[in-house]
This record gives structure tokens, sequence and C-alpha cells, in this order.
């Protein structure tokens, strides 16, 4: 099979874990008789930087040309001080919007290598960790006007937060596919106590939950599913939210699990075209020294070959090679044990020797 993916290797760490995601991706093919062509796009700072545009229109023309989108990280402290609309990360709102990709989902799983590495007690740990939160992604507040105006000497910000029946419809159908795939629990999470935009959405998901008898629904104010996030993680199945509610919770989620860098994410619309990333940043202090986690990219690979290309022997490949790797004992610095007996059982390695070691690791099943 033939695929063309657009790589945006981005700013910060984004080249070096990209890179090893490609090595991965090819190792695959040659494992599986694929053929993968990458299509090179600039995007956030380095487009800014080259083209004077966070997203020129002829690199949002090569993703929408390309089978799916595979992307690093965006973003840095070089360019904090550019006005609003040329910031690194318009470019990703304005791809987001551009391939209509209206579904973010990300997993939240711990792997029982990396158990001792979570922050939360290993009585919460030991009922396990493994939802996925499903996240409204190009509408909500951040999608709608942004506006600050001076009066009086006095300036005044204001950010619009809307949303249409339309679109949280389109988004809850996912949360209901995707809970009735998995266990059959759906938990809505909003902010209906004060919001108007919150009290359509419930209304909206409790329409929907007719068409799914199958699907366990519950409702959860937003700051409670904080709480219970930490507080008893095994509770959750699916979590379907509106856009800034799932940001924060979705970066929380990351964190029980151990590490930021062993989460892949998928962004998906109407097509099989998706967008595929790690939900870190770009880490721009840790940039050219070849220590970042690589996983959460090589991952994200294994979710578009799973759920753009429709391969799911080969994204299990990937996953099972990067669960080989942890068995052996191989740990980037973020996901090293503390402890000093834990940690005499593990290597410690570079971005670029993990990505060989995954590869290395490629079998079929």
């Amino acid at each position: 099979m033939n695929k063309k993916i657009a790589l945006i290797r981005g700013d910060g760490i984004g080249p070096e874990i990209v890179a090893q995601a490609q090595k991965v991706l090819d190792g695959v093919a040659a494992l599986y008789g694929h053929t993968f062509t990458y299509d090179e796009v600039d995007m956030g700072g380095v487009a800014i930087d080259r083209w004077g545009d966070p997203l020129p229109a002829a690199m949002l023309d090569k993703c929408l040309a390309s089978d799916s989108v595979l992307l690093g990280a965006v973003g840095g402290n070089k360019w904090n001080d550019v006005p609003g609309n040329m910031r690194p990360e318009r470019g990703l709102l304005r791809l987001r919007a551009g391939m209509g990709v209206y579904s973010n989902n990300r997993p939240a799983k711990i792997w029982p290598q990396l158990a001792s590495a979570s922050p939360l007690k290993k009585s919460i740990v030991d009922k396990g960790i493994d939802f996925i939160i499903v996240r409204e992604l190009i509408g909500g507040i951040y999608f709608g006007q942004h506006k600050t105006e001076e009066t009086d000497g006095q300036k005044t910000a204001t950010d619009v937060l809307q949303y249409t029946e339309a679109e949280i419809e389109r988004i809850g159908r996912i949360g209901f596919e995707t809970a009735r795939k998995r266990s059959g629990r759906l938990c809505s999470v909003e902010k209906s106590n004060v919001l108007d935009s919150s009290r359509l959405w419930k209304a909206v998901m409790h329409r929907l939950a007719g068409e799914y008898p199958d699907v366990t629904l519950t409702d959860m104010l937003v700051d409670n599913c904080a709480m219970q996030i930490v507080k008893d993680p095994s509770q959750f199945d699916v979590i379907v939210t509106e856009n800034m509610f799932g940001d924060i919770l979705s970066d929380e989620a990351s964190m029980i699990t151990g590490s930021i860098g062993m989460i892949p994410s998928s962004s998906l619309g109407s097509s099989t075209c998706g967008l595929y990333e790690p939900i870190h940043g770009s880490a721009p202090d840790i940039a050219g020294m070849d220590i970042a986690n690589p996983i959460g990219t090589v991952l994200s690979a294994a979710m578009m070959l799973r759920y753009s290309f429709d391969m799911p022997a080969e994204a299990n490949a990937i996953e099972n090679a990067v669960s080989a790797v942890l068995d052996a004992g191989y740990r980037t610095g973020d996901i090293m044990p503390s402890d000093p007996e834990e940690a005499a059982g593990c290597q410690r390695v570079g971005c670029t020797r993990m990505g060989d070691l995954i590869t290395g690791m490629l079998r079929k099943d």
C-alpha cells in the first residue's frame, strides 16, 4: 500500500521526535511491504521565520493533499512577543480548521512498566488507568471572537464561547461511538450550572443518548471531573467535552500516567485524513540535546496507521515494540525511575537511541 504523509517537524524538539517516528514508520513499511512517502511542511515558528506566516496557504494545501499529517510540536520563547495572529500556535488552529478535524482523541493509559512513575498513590494506580478524552477541536472559545478594547483608559478583553447544536451533536456522536467500541460508558463534561453553552451541550447529549441504548451516559461538571481524574481515574472509560475543558483535562490526564512524553493523540473529521501528534509541547529548553522522549510521537504514528490507514496489525507492531523496549528497561530521562533500586534495572537512552531500539523491536504479529 502507498501512502503520502505530510510531516510537520515544527519547532524545539519537534524535528528530533518526528525523525524517530519516521524511522519507525520506515521500519513498518519494510516489514509489511508498504511505501510511505513524505511531504515536508513548514508550520509554527519555523514558518514564521522562513515565510512570515505560521501556516502559509501552500503548506496547508500540502496537508490537504496528503493521506494524513504527522506533527511534532510548534512554538517557543523566540516567538512569545509576536502579534496574536502571528503566533506559532495560530498556525495549528488554522491547520485544524482547514483540515476540518473536529474530534481530538487523547488516550490516558498507564503502561505497566511505568506504573511507579505516576504521581498518584499506588492504591489508585493499581485500580487501573485506561480512558479516552474526546475533545471538540474547532469550536468554542478558542475559535470564537477575540478582542481587546480600550474605553476611558481602561482595557477590556473579550473571548466568545459559542457552540451550535450541530457542532455538539457531531462530537457527541464520536463520544458515543467510541464508548460503544469500549466498555459502553460515556461521561459528558460541561459547566451547565453556569454556562448557557453547557446547558445546550447537556441537552443535546441527552437527546443523542436515546439513539445509543447500549451506552450509559453520565454528566459531570468540569471542576468535579478535574478532581475525580486524580481521585479515581478508573471510573472513566470515555469522556466527551468541549474545546477548552478538553484541553485542560487531557493535559491533567496525561500527567497521571507518568509522563506527558508518552501520550499520543489523533484529530479526525469527516474524512480519513487525520492530524496526529504527541500532546506535549516543543520543549525548547532541551531542543538539540538528543534527550527528548519520542514515544508519544511514535505512538501517534501508530494511531495514524490504525485510524487513517486501516492498518491495525502494523499499529500493533509499533505498540508491541514500544512495550518490548520498556520491558527491556530502556528509558529516556523523563521516564527514568526516581527510586535508585528501580533505576538500577533500567538504562537511560537518548531520543535517537530510543527510536533505533523501537525500530529494532518491530515484529509481525
